[in-house]
C-alpha cells in the first residue's frame, strides 16, 4: 500500500514539474546548489536540454555574479566564450582562487584553458608554450610583466594540484618533468615552484607509477634542477 502511495506521489510531482513552462523551470533550477545540477539534468530530456542551452547560463550567471553584464570582451588568446563557459570561469575564480571581493573573470578563464590543455590532449602543446600563451592573454589585458607572471604561477600550481590521480596524469607530469630547459625571457620562463611542484607529485602521489629507469631519469633531472631535494624523493 506504501509502495503505492509512494509511486502516485512521484508521478504527481513528475506530472507537475511536467508543466512548467521552460523560464519558471530555470529560476528553480539556478537557485539549487550547482553541485546539483549535474544530476538534475539527467532526470529528463527536457531538464538536459535546458542545461545545454543559453538561457539557463545567462539566468544562472546574472544571479550569481551580477556584475558580469558589465564585463567587456576582451583581447587575446583565450577568448571570453558563452554563458556557460563565463560562469564556470567565474565559478573558478571565486572557488578556486577564492577571490571574494573582486572575481578576476580572466584568472578563471587561463585555468579552464591550460586545464583543458594538459587533460583533453593526447599529446599537449609543450609546456613553454602553454605558458607563454597564458602570459600573452595577462599581458595584452594590461597586466605588468611581474603580475603576469605571478598570476601564470598560480594558475599553474592550482591546476596542477587538482588534476586527476590517473595514468594520464601521471605520464603528462612525467613529461612536463623531462622537457629539456629552453632559455626564455621573463617572464616567459616557467617559475621554479611550478617545476618543483611538477616533481613533488610524481615523486609523491606517483612513486608507485615509475619503472626503475623512469624514475632514475626523473630523479637525476631533480637532483640537477634543485639542490638540495628532499630525502622523501630517495630510494626507489
Amino acid at each position: 500500500m506504501t509502495d503505492n502511495r509512494d509511486s502516485d506521489t512521484l508521478i504527481l510531482v513528475d506530472n507537475s514539474f511536467g508543466r512548467l513552462p521552460d523560464h519558471l523551470l530555470i529560476e528553480i533550477f539556478i537557485r539549487l546548489p550547482v553541485s546539483e545540477w549535474a544530476q538534475i539534468s539527467c532526470v529528463k530530456k527536457q531538464w538536459a536540454s535546458l542545461f545545454l542551452g543559453e538561457c539557463l547560463w545567462q539566468a544562472a550567471l546574472m544571479r550569481t555574479f551580477p556584475s558580469a553584464s558589465q564585463a567587456k570582451r576582451w583581447p587575446g588568446p583565450i577568448p571570453q566564450g558563452l554563458s556557460k563557459r563565463r560562469f564556470a570561469a567565474l565559478y573558478v575564480g571565486k572557488h578556486i582562487f577564492a577571490l571574494d571581493d573582486e572575481i578576476d573573470e580572466i584568472l578563471g578563464h587561463t585555468y579552464l584553458f591550460l586545464k583543458e590543455q594538459l587533460e583533453l590532449s593526447n599529446m599537449p602543446p609543450p609546456s613553454g608554450i602553454l605558458h607563454g600563451t597564458i602570459i600573452d592573454q595577462f599581458i595584452t589585458c594590461g597586466k605588468s610583466r611581474d603580475v603576469a607572471h605571478e598570476l601564470a604561477s598560480q594558475i599553474w600550481l592550482a591546476v596542477l594540484d587538482n588534476l586527476d590521480e590517473n595514468q594520464h596524469t601521471f605520464l603528462l607530469l612525467k613529461r612536463l618533468a623531462l622537457e629539456g630547459d629552453v632559455f626564455l625571457p621573463f617572464p616567459y620562463s616557467r617559475s621554479i615552484k611550478v617545476q618543483w611542484r611538477v616533481f613533488e607529485k610524481l615523486f609523491t602521489d606517483f612513486r608507485d607509477c615509475f619503472d626503475p629507469a623512469d624514475y632514475y631519469d626523473v630523479l637525476a633531472i631533480a637532483k640537477n634542477k634543485f639542490q638540495p631535494i628532499p630525502s622523501a624523493w630517495l630510494g626507489f
